[in-house]
């Protein structure tokens, strides 16, 4: 029995520590929970009066919605509204132009290097000194062609034709507002 009554004793007074502890513990909760509905309370009365005073300052300054609309169409007017292009139309477009332009750009550079391909062939295959020589031969046969046509289409003149008329033969002029036929004497 003694064996039993120290281990009863033993038990109680570990329990009686636990429950000391556990009351400890139990106190600094209640307390902690105590602080913080203090400091929820003060906060929520803190939230409170700032949405009120929120709520007051929208009741004094909110927009009507007539206002709203008026002012809308003051502003813009709105078939002007619906012509505007949007900035993803806009972007679109601008993407578009800028690929074309590169498209644009790519072509004429293969271009130049054609040309330029086609220049540095060209002075490969003439020289200068060459070409003046060549040039002076046929300027000397496109003049005596030249000659030889002119001397074939050549008129044969006689003896008969005068060398000029008598009279000079002017049209009839007549009056602008009248109609009326005008002489006109030749000078001299």
């Amino acid at each position: 029995d003694e064996k039993q009554l120290k281990h009863i004793e033993a038990t109680v007074m570990q329990l009686s520590g636990n429950y000391e502890k556990l009351s400890s513990v139990t106190g600094n909760l209640l307390d902690e929970h105590h602080e913080k509905q203090k400091a929820i309370e003060v906060g929520c009365f803190l939230c409170w009066k700032v949405l009120s005073q929120s709520l007051e300052n929208l009741k004094k300054e909110k927009a009507d919605k007539k206002d709203l609309l008026q002012g809308i169409d003051e502003k813009a007017d709105k078939s002007a509204l619906a012509g505007k292009v949007s900035h993803s139309q806009f972007d679109a477009n601008m993407e578009r132009l800028k690929e074309m332009i590169q498209e644009i750009q790519s072509q004429v550079s293969i271009q130049e290097q054609g040309w330029q391909q086609l220049k540095e062939e060209m002075a490969s295959k003439v020289d200068n000194v060459e070409l003046g020589p060549f040039r002076r031969q046929l300027l000397e046969q496109w003049k005596s062609i030249l000659k030889k046509k002119l001397k074939e289409k050549e008129p044969v003149t006689t003896a008969d034709n005068a060398a000029g008329i008598k009279k000079q033969l002017l049209p009839d002029y007549h009056c602008l507002s009248c109609d009326q036929p005008i002489e006109v004497k030749v000078p001299g």
